[in-house]
């Protein structure tokens, strides 16, 4: 039976996975992290055919580590399941080696498929992914009325003090706002960040 690891940093989701791959005996769930290092060292001591993993983990993200699973360990699978439904993430999610993408509010039979999918040595885009994957690859990125804000004076070449003052929030507050924008637009830094903006229009 095909050795499964859950990557999630909720309890309650990560216990649902299991009890559905467990019913469905589409394979074993061997272990569980709820953290980018956890799920790192368990993959360097055992054996997994596959790893589900969510993409915002505590300590990093699903992007870096799939990477890094499948540049050390290719004959381990990595499907992505999560809440992230936009086109640059599911895209560099896929460029980075995973073989499948699900969004969290899919049914259990599409998760099982999935699976199967994946073990299989072939590629699953749960369906509302598939529909957003067949669209133009320039659709807009949705970004909240606060997260254009920022990104608005970052353009204007504010630093995180100038902003937090600005929008009377803490600096802690404004550094997780840019790390998100970052994360979202598929950013290096805040150089790209600023060109991304501009290309697609966003403020």
């Amino acid at each position: 039976m095909s050795r499964i690891l859950i990557v999630d940093d909720h309890p309650l989701i990560a216990q649902s996975l299991s009890s559905i791959i467990s019913d469905s005996k589409v394979g074993e769930v061997v272990a569980m992290a709820s953290t980018a290092k956890q799920c790192l060292d368990l993959i360097a001591i055992k054996h997994f055919d596959l790893v589900l993993l969510d993409i915002n983990l505590p300590d990093g993200n699903g992007l870096d580590i799939c990477k890094s699973i499948i540049e050390k360990y290719p004959q381990t699978r990595v499907l992505a399941i999560t809440s992230f439904n936009e086109y640059t993430i599911i895209r560099k999610m896929m460029e980075n080696g995973a073989s499948g993408y699900i969004l969290k509010n899919s049914m259990p039979e599409e998760v099982i498929e999935g699976i199967e999918t994946v073990l299989k040595g072939e590629t699953f885009l749960c369906h509302e992914v598939d529909i957003l994957m067949k669209k133009k690859s320039d659709q807009q990125i949705f970004l909240t009325p606060r997260e254009t804000e920022l990104l608005q004076l970052i353009c204007e070449g504010y630093t995180n003090p100038e902003i937090a003052d600005k929008l009377f929030l803490g600096v802690e507050t404004i550094n997780s706002y840019r790390k998100n924008l970052l994360f979202k637009l598929n950013a290096r830094n805040t150089a790209v960040l600023v060109k991304i903006a501009m290309e697609q229009k966003l403020i």
